[in-house]
């Protein structure tokens, strides 16, 4: 199996829900892995992998809510589609506000899960392009020494090469050598491409 493919990682104590879920989602081409149990999951190291969670509520030992809970805290947030057969408001309010995807009850309509199914693969892809960028972002920026930094910051906020080298107390020849030496380490071809870069770190994951 392609480990790299986005996977729908399927986590229900119930064979017979393993076994009919899976069997929909093979039928709609998608990738699917089972687990009996979270704890399964959690010491398969499949969380790194690109794909979707589709978890039961209740299930022995640990509950799909405490997974939840430990993938947080852990640093982890794949996208979460919790299935239950006794959901209730209060259950799904906090699955929901810990981040998840969504929380539908079972039986579901099998198109409606294929679609948000489809939705979570994508939401997921999205986040990791946007956290790839982010990494070459923050590589790129440590490559510029301390004074580039402070040229890069004010050229950011918006000041003129003169107001920076009065503020540095620095030559205006010289913030035109650190501000081309920023564009360049940055891979940027105008100011844009500047704020691009550092909104990027300042953004927070999807």
């Amino acid at each position: 199996m392609n480990q790299t493919a986005p996977t729908v990682f399927l986590i229900d104590d119930d064979q017979a829900v393993r076994d009919a879920v899976g069997l929909l989602l093979r039928s709609a081409n998608l990738p699917v892995e089972f687990f009996a149990s979270a704890a399964d999951f959690l010491a398969s190291g499949c969380v790194r992998r690109p794909g979707c969670l589709l978890l039961d509520v209740r299930m022995p030992g640990m509950s799909g809510l405490e997974m939840q809970k430990q993938l947080r805290d852990q640093g982890y947030h794949p996208p979460i589609i919790f299935m239950t057969g006794h959901g209730d408001v209060p259950m799904a309010t906090r699955a929901m506000k810990a981040g998840a995807f969504d929380f539908i009850e079972k039986p579901f309509q099998g198109q409606t899960l294929l679609a948000r199914v489809r939705e979570a693969l994508e939401h997921d892809t999205r986040a990791r392009r946007r956290q790839a960028q982010r990494d070459e972002a923050a590589t790129q920026l440590m490559r510029l020494t301390p004074r580039e930094r402070e040229v890069l910051d004010r050229v950011a906020a918006g000041q003129y090469n003169k107001v920076i080298a009065t503020e540095l107390g620095i030559s205006l020849s010289t913030v035109e050598i650190h501000r081309k030496r920023v564009m360049e380490k940055l891979q940027a071809n105008s100011l844009s491409d500047l704020i691009r870069v550092l909104a990027l770190l300042n953004d927070d994951a999807e």
